[in-house]
């Protein structure tokens, strides 16, 4: 058998013992795909996915059964038990009416059925359940009241943020710092998802200047070969410094519901839409990581929103390129792992702006998550014309939501090789795709 078919054992196999895996596992998983079995982090991951087997140490058993807390508030053990048992049989209905099709977050109708099976065994029992919650209110950043079952306090928000003066720079965000200092832990700004006081409140940006730049690569830098190095003019135009972060994201989902995890609708994502979140509220100490597993409809939805755009490709390799001319990656011919986040070398994502930025100033612009693109993916093109015109920009944003079809990311990953952060290589998926390694970061038009 060739390697490809020994993991596709192994995982077989795993799967006979259980149907689910966390997400140590699936680390453990991936790494032994490269190490043991030559496969790319691409490759192994879409085995996983194909196979069905699933991370389950994040999922929401309220959140399975469709139920909330305040549907549980104030109600006797007969009354919880009645509602339980109405919204599992339901959805567990619908699974078996469904017969053999498959479900769009990658589950079979099989392995939902057990997952409904265990949100209702865990819930319905008063001792499980407290026991559970409990869990959930430490692990998963959910303030929850296990006396009354009462729902989640309002989140605190910072009365006072701080805004920069930038170009079409219209709502201030929360971006991340180091060493903040958490409040006292029986105060509800102690909750991991509140925005501490003291929390920079800002959208730091830099100016990419004009001028001709090389795109691509006459080596194998790109995995596009079909397209030669072209001369490109790029007008000036203003980046932020870091990706997207988990608390810049959660205030936009703050004012804008309709893009809330329990709210999106389906066709602007694939079913997996900040799985790791419970709610509006992002893993326990993430606050400064880039949120991923949005797609390019929500990150779309986001740069819109704080009055930005996304990058088209050549304003993005530009300013990956840092102003040097004819380098592998953003700061020369060589890489290793203390210039960026990849490899899986460290198996996560790494708060932004921990490694040294380019010479524009730009931190993370290759490694830790891939970053979306405006531009469309062309797989048959011999050449990047059109570079994306100011007409071909405004019809794209003012379109979006009917656009379905493959755009670009850029830049690798934490789980990525060497060879996908080199300024010139370029990955597509479609723009309704979540996955653990997507991000994106805004740009605006410099304004003299």
């Amino acid at each position: 058998m060739s390697k490809r078919e020994d993991f596709i054992q192994v995982i077989n196999t795993f799967k006979t013992v259980s149907p689910s895996i966390t997400d140590v596992q699936r680390l453990g998983l991936l790494k032994q795909a490269v190490q043991n079995y030559d496969l790319s982090v691409d490759e192994a991951s879409e085995i996983l996915n194909s196979l069905g087997l699933m991370v389950t140490d994040e999922v929401n058993y309220l959140e399975v059964l469709e139920l909330s807390l305040d549907e549980l508030h104030n109600k006797n053990e007969v009354d919880i038990e009645r509602r339980i048992d109405e919204a599992h049989n339901h959805i567990y209905g619908e699974s078996l009416r469904a017969g053999g099709l498959p479900r769009k977050d990658g589950r079979t109708q099989e392995q939902w059925r057990n997952l409904l099976n265990q949100a209702r065994e865990t819930l319905i029992d008063p001792q499980k359940r407290r026991e559970y919650l409990e869990i959930l209110s430490q692990d998963k950043a959910v303030d929850v009241s296990l006396d009354n079952l009462t729902s989640p306090s309002e989140e605190f928000q910072s009365s006072e943020p701080i805004t920069i003066n930038t170009p079409n720079a219209t709502a201030a965000l929360t971006t991340p710092s180091e060493n903040i200092e958490q409040p006292p832990a029986n105060d509800i700004e102690s909750l991991p998802n509140a925005i501490p006081p003291n929390l920079d409140v800002s959208t730091e940006m830099v100016l990419i200047p004009a001028g001709e730049f090389l795109m691509g690569s006459q080596e194998e830098e790109s995995n596009h070969p079909k397209i030669d190095v072209q001369t490109v003019h790029i007008d000036s135009f203003m980046m932020d410094i870091y990706p997207v972060s988990n608390a810049q994201y959660k205030t936009f989902l703050m004012e804008n519901p309709q893009w809330q995890k329990n709210s999106l609708l389906r066709i602007h994502h694939n079913g997996n839409y900040l799985p790791t979140w419970i709610g509006n509220h992002y893993p326990r100490g993430k606050e400064d990581h880039p949120v991923v597993e949005v797609s390019w409809y929500a990150a779309m939805a986001y740069a819109q929103w704080v009055g930005k755009r996304l990058p088209t490709e050549a304003e993005w390799e530009k300013a990956a390129r840092g102003g040097l001319e004819g380098k592998i990656y953003p700061w020369g011919d060589e890489i290793n792992v203390s210039m960026a986040n990849y490899g899986m070398h460290l198996g996560k994502t790494t708060p932004v702006g921990k490694y040294t930025p380019n010479g524009y100033g730009v931190y993370d612009i290759v490694g830790n998550v891939w970053e979306w693109c405006l531009d469309e993916y062309n797989e048959n093109a011999t050449h990047r014309e059109p570079i994306l015109t100011p007409d071909g920009i405004s019809k794209i944003n003012n379109h979006y939501m009917d656009t379905n079809t493959n755009r670009i990311l850029r830049g690798g990953s934490w789980a990525s090789s060497e060879r996908a952060l080199r300024v010139a290589y370029s990955g597509w998926a479609s723009p309704n795709f979540t996955y653990y390694c997507y991000g994106f970061r805004c740009v605006s038009e410099y304004i003299h």
